[in-house]
């Protein structure tokens, strides 16, 4: 018993120093700093400039010091919008004690910095660990071996230039439209390897299992072998290690291995790997092993046709990305990379850009999630000279070149490029991906920033380049993004040789201001960085879902629900490699409570149940079925929610099963009250009194002058006025029946006529006939026909004091505008009072925003302190006006404000204007638009039926 037990600690022993051995042979990460923003680790610090400066402290590490307190906030546009002398060139200085245990003598110790701003100068123990880095946005390392006191504490010495000594590196970084920051920003380590390693692996792996990977080996042996293993991430199958001998005593060297039956990476698809290379001597001794992540895939660039992944023409639906968070600048973490990345792709997208190498998790999560990436040398506007760029464009490619999501380099932006360096991509990259200058038509790639609905020219009418805008649309506030983007995207996507889009940008960029005092915390430099579709906290705007019903991959054809209703939609399947019966659609009908806008009450479904797909591959467009229930009719609107394989939301769509009339006499209250109206009419002013509402209305202007209940005063009035057309009163008549008090009044001009109708129980009707007989409207040529109207309707006054919430059935949560309609659904919605101002409100920006236009409005009721006041609508696809959102107080430089609003504060319209997308609306689509209207003698009319509800609550 002794005897086995004796030979089982024999066992164990070898075992657990054969595993020392194996562990030793791979590289060790020791973090000398935090591993983010959230987990940092205190170093010693002083800044010479600005804030808490000249004397010293401590900082967290990885940080931006500024938001740590230190120095002074700069924006890059300071010489230009914001008129400013060059600023902030303050240093940093860190040191850190680190401990070096003996066991790492002998091996190879490198220290590794994720970045720093700007100009960087390492330091151990008092000798240089090698040059000054430059370039703010790189990954760089120093061998720091023979530098080292092992057993004993050492003394990391660190010196951050903000503003670098290289004048290119400034014009590249520093003349550029974001935040520049300083310090060590991203984690600071120890690479700890054995003497011989694999120091780096480049690889291309091809969608039919071929690998081709080039090595560099630090000290290498001869006579070694490559054992070269891959794993599927999330799978247990296994495949054959491939031996590959190393005949050549070389740094360099280049492997090739092949695999069946491997799965390939796409967005759709992201199939992911771990290749382990296990570099061994001739004795079997393992030397030392990497492993890398990878993915197969096979990228073509096909010049004058098109960009091609695993043989699928690709097109690209993406937005730029800038790395910042409010608290914390350019440094983040990699749950932040997790956010934004399925935000992203909550969108969507399937492409995002940078202006500079962002951080590795970021890219990782690409990987694994599903986005094409490209990948950007900083230079925004200004390039770096020969010299820094080869150095950094090294650093750029040998960081990211196993990254399936990358599919393209981008050498600077705007002009910011070097024609001399565009040769290094090829030569770091054994994939070959292309390289792109950014806004040029270069090289066959044309990357047109900002291109008009109508750009031509032999640019894209009849272009023979592959067109994808690598920045279009514009998010300025509210602007661009989603308004506008499907007329873009329609008449982009006609042309086979377009290959995608990015919008610009992801994110509004405010900044937490630690030098400022009171209520205003974030900065965005007024409208220079609130370029996003999210907030600084990732707050969704508007266009975010506007954005997400447009790229959609399920397409719905336009269909309206009649009683000829009998469940079929055709739809068009626009991924790029999957089939939708992988997918999972689910079908509900909906039914609101005949209350709801009175009461507490909601909505329920009262059928649902999901819709069989059969195939229909990317491209086609076919007819999708469900059996309709026997009570759908009894339901107010129906939903269809899609769900692709992942579990993700594409989309939910809904359309209503009734007419405007059916939900107007659903929703609003009806009494039975026995008291009859009554009309009377003076030479100035018409009284329709009920025992519950009395109006009073201007006989010379057909306005409102007042209302009043049993509580008092409402003070919704002076209106109808027209909007897009004039009217005068030609005559006002009064009718009483036993249901109502009726006044009707004629008009010249675009007012036919207006019939208020009082009923007994104090329900108001207003029926409006506009534009019915143009031989009446001489007296106001051109204000309503044959001309340009961007809004057309009526609108009342009403005081916002006091207001606290409003409650609709209607298109929302969010407004709208002509052109970004889509990413609003039919629904029951309410929503709080508030003054967001969108790209602005960063204190306390709630969406969505109270204010503006609100599309296929049925029935609202505005809450306020002293009152509710009601609204119906017997007329469908009506915009509801609901006063006027604040424009922005802080912009700085050239703007594009919303649209002029119209006179009044409550309006029902029938069209409203489009918002422009970064350039004026001439030079987008037919939706963004004004409307043309014609009237011809016998025309009916353009009838709009309004109720409204002043009885006490």
């Amino acid at each position: 018993m002794r005897q086995n037990t004796t030979k089982n600690l024999l066992k164990l022993s070898f075992f657990l120093l054969f595993y020392a051995v194996v562990s030793a042979q791979e590289t060790k990460k020791v973090y000398l700093s935090g591993i983010d923003f959230k987990n940092p680790v205190p170093w010693e610090f002083m800044c010479t400039d600005g804030n808490n400066s000249n004397t010293w402290s401590t900082i967290n590490v990885p940080s931006n010091w500024e938001l740590e307190g230190f120095g002074e906030y700069t924006y890059g546009r300071w010489y230009k919008e914001l008129n400013q002398k060059e600023p902030s060139k303050e240093e940093g200085f860190y040191k850190y004690t680190f401990n070096v245990p003996e066991s790492y003598k002998g091996q190879n110790v490198t220290i590794v910095f994720g970045a720093a701003m700007t100009d960087t100068e390492v330091k151990i123990n008092g000798k240089l660990a090698g040059e000054i880095h430059q370039g703010g946005f790189y990954e760089f390392r120093y061998d720091i071996s023979s530098l080292l006191k092992y057993g004993e504490d050492n003394l990391l010495e660190v010196h951050v230039s903000k503003h670098s000594s290289n004048n290119s590196v400034n014009a590249a970084e520093r003349k550029t439209d974001w935040w520049l920051f300083g310090g060590i920003y991203r984690p600071v380590w120890l690479e700890v390897s054995p003497k011989t390693f694999i120091e780096h692996v480049a690889v291309d792996a091809k969608m039919d299992g071929t690998l081709t990977a080039d090595l560099n080996i630090e000290n290498p042996q001869k006579n070694t072998v490559i054992e070269a293993n891959i794993s599927p991430i999330g799978s247990d199958e296994t495949f054959k290690t491939v031996i590959i001998s190393l005949n050549k005593k070389s740094n360099k060297q280049r492997i090739t291995a092949n695999w069946k039956d491997v799965k390939t990476w796409d967005p759709e698809s992201p199939n992911l790997y771990n290749l382990t290379l296990t570099l061994k001597n001739k004795k079997g001794t393992i030397l030392h092993s990497k492993t890398t992540t990878i993915g197969f895939r096979t990228l073509e660039f096909l010049k004058k046709d098109g960009i091609y992944l695993n043989g699928k023409k690709i097109v690209m639906k993406g937005i730029n990305r800038h790395s910042i968070w409010p608290e914390s600048g350019r440094s983040t973490s990699k749950d932040i990379s997790i956010l934004d990345v399925n935000l992203i792709k909550d969108m969507n997208m399937n492409a995002v850009r940078f202006h500079y190498p962002v951080d590795t998790h970021f890219l990782n999560v690409c990987d694994s999630l599903g986005l094409f990436v490209l990948n950007e040398v900083a230079g925004w506007q200004n390039g770096y000279d020969t010299k820094v760029g080869e150095k950094i464009i090294k650093e750029t490619i040998q960081r990211d070149v196993n990254h399936p999501s990358v599919i393209i380099w981008d050498h600077g932006n705007e002009g910011g490029w070097n024609y001399e360096n565009d040769y290094l991509f090829e030569k770091y990259d054994p994939q070959n991906r292309i390289v792109i200058h950014p806004w040029s038509d270069f090289n066959g790639w044309d990357t047109h920033h900002y291109p008009t609905y109508l750009t031509g020219m032999h640019r894209f009418n009849n272009g023979e380049n592959v067109f994808f805008p690598t920045e279009f649309m514009h998010g300025t506030y509210d602007n661009g993004i989603g308004a506008g983007l499907e007329d873009f995207w329609t008449r982009y996507k006609q042309s086979p040789l377009f290959a995608g889009g990015f919008i610009w940008a992801l994110l509004d960029e405010a900044v937490l201001r630690t030098d400022w005092t009171g209520e205003e915390k974030y900065d965005s430099k007024g409208n220079l960085a609130a370029d996003g579709v999210l907030g600084p906290h990732r707050e969704k705007e508007g266009s975010f879902f506007t954005v997400k019903e447009v790229w959609s991959p399920i397409q719905f054809k336009p269909k309206m629900i009649t009683s000829t209703f009998d469940g079929t939609f055709l739809i068009s399947n626009e991924y790029i490699f999957t089939d939708l019966n992988t997918c999972k659609l689910e079908y509900r009908v909906l039914k609101t409570d005949a209350d709801a806008i009175y009461t507490n009450n909601s909505t329920s479904v009262i059928a649902s149940k999901n819709i069989d797909i059969k195939s229909i591959k990317p491209g086609e467009t076919q007819t999708i079925s469900f059996d309709v229930p026997d009570n759908f009719f009894d339901g107010d609107w129906l939903e269809i929610t899609a769900t692709d394989k992942h579990g993700r939301e594409i989309y939910t769509w809904s359309w209503p099963i009734h007419r405007a009339p059916y939900f107007a006499d659903k929703f609003i209250a009806k009494d039975t009250n026995k008291q009859k109206a009554t009309a009377t009419k003076t030479e100035s002013t018409v009284v329709l009194e009920s025992s519950s509402v009395s109006v009073k209305l201007n006989t010379k202007t057909g306005e409102i002058i007042s209302i009043s209940n049993s509580e008092g005063n409402v003070p919704f009035n002076n209106g109808p006025k027209p909007i897009g057309m004039k009217a005068e009163v030609e005559k006002v008549s009064l009718t009483n029946t036993n249901d109502a008090a009726i006044c009707k009044i004629d008009y010249n001009g675009g007012i036919d006529s207006a019939t208020w109708t009082l009923f007994n129980d104090g329900r108001l009707k207003l029926h409006l006939i506009l534009l019915k007989n143009a031989g009446r409207n001489s007296g106001f040529d051109g204000a309503f026909f044959e001309g340009a109207i961007d809004k057309f309707g009526v609108t009342f006054d009403f005081p916002e004091a006091g207001v606290e919430s409003f409650k609709w059935i209607g298109n929302g949560p969010y407004h709208v505008w002509k052109n970004r309609i889509k990413g609003t659904e039919l629904g029951l919605w309410e929503k709080d009072y508030n003054q967001t101002i969108t790209g602005e409100s960063f204190e306390n920006l709630v969406y969505p925003e109270f204010k503006g236009y609100h599309a296929n409005f049925l029935a609202g009721n505005l809450k306020t302190s002293k009152t509710d006041v009601k609204f119906f609508s017997e007329s469908d696809k009506l915009f509801f006006r609901l006063f006027t959102p604040d424009l922005p107080k802080k912009a700085v430089s050239k703007t594009f404000p919303q649209p002029e609003f119209p006179e009044g504060n409550i309006s029902f319209l029938y069209e409203i204007p489009g918002m422009r997308a970064f350039k004026p609306l001439e030079h987008q689509g037919p939706e963004s638009q004004p409307t043309n209207i014609r009237i011809k003698s016998g025309d009916d009319g353009i009838p709009m039926t309004l109720w409204f509800d002043f009885r006490n609550n």
